[in-house]
């Protein structure tokens, strides 16, 4: 479903160039939960940026479904992650002034659908992370680990080919966490495509591959049994 050849992202020029990816290849099969895990500094969240169309490689290709993402204008690359990615980030990016549920209506009323569905689709998604009774709260109202399930509603409601999780629990207690990850599992086993950064190895153990970064480079890819 997605693969990276050479990839290379650099920042700065000349003497003050900094190479975070360096020469990277990988492929993720359909329906594979995959860990991104590392130090800090490893690169981890500029591959998730590369491979979700969120930012440009300074060299080499990046193609999801057979198509090479960086020949794609960027309004059409644009409208493909609308249509085709989900995203979530560790700091929610809800909207405050919006309710739980126009939240989660916003991305889809964007690519076009009428009012009516949009809302019906969002309240489905609320209601798979358990959330129904909070459908028209702020995000104000919501504790912490209450809106990143919101951000996840919203990120699933039009059911994207690839979900993509930057540190997802990185601002949750434990508690408020574990709903968040219980959220993914279901996720996959219902045989969506999750990518996820995370720095937490707890947490990485609950994917079913784990893609381990440093200095830029892979230093290990292995499959595992999920919560080994």
């Amino acid at each position: 479903m997605i693969k990276t050849e050479k990839l290379i992202k650099s920042y700065g020029k000349g003497d003050l160039e900094l190479q975070v990816l360096k020469n990277l290849s990988l492929e993720i099969q359909k329906g594979e939960f995959v860990a991104i895990i590392g130090p800090s500094g490893a690169g981890k969240s500029t591959l998730l940026y590369q491979i979700s169309l969120l930012d440009t490689p300074t060299s080499g290709a990046v193609s999801i479904n057979g198509n090479n993402m960086s020949a794609l204008p960027e309004k059409e690359k644009t409208y493909f992650r609308l249509r085709e990615l989900g995203y979530v980030f560790q700091d929610y990016a809800l909207l405050p002034e919006l309710t739980a549920i126009e939240n989660v209506a916003l991305p889809i009323l964007m690519q076009g659908v009428s009012k009516i569905n949009a809302l019906k689709q969002a309240e489905e998604a609320l209601a798979r992370l358990s959330l129904t009774e909070k459908k028209h709260n702020l995000p104000s109202e919501l504790s912490g680990g209450q809106q990143q399930r919101v951000s996840i509603a919203r990120a699933i409601a039009h059911k994207p080919h690839i979900l993509f999780a930057d540190e997802p629990t990185a601002n949750l207690d434990s508690v408020s966490a574990e709903p968040v990850m219980e959220a993914f599992a279901d996720l996959h086993q219902e045989g969506q495509t999750i990518i996820m950064v995370t720095h937490e190895t707890e947490y990485a153990s609950k994917a079913g591959r784990v893609i381990s970064l440093k200095d830029g480079l892979i230093v290990s890819d292995k499959k595992q049994t999920v919560g080994e």
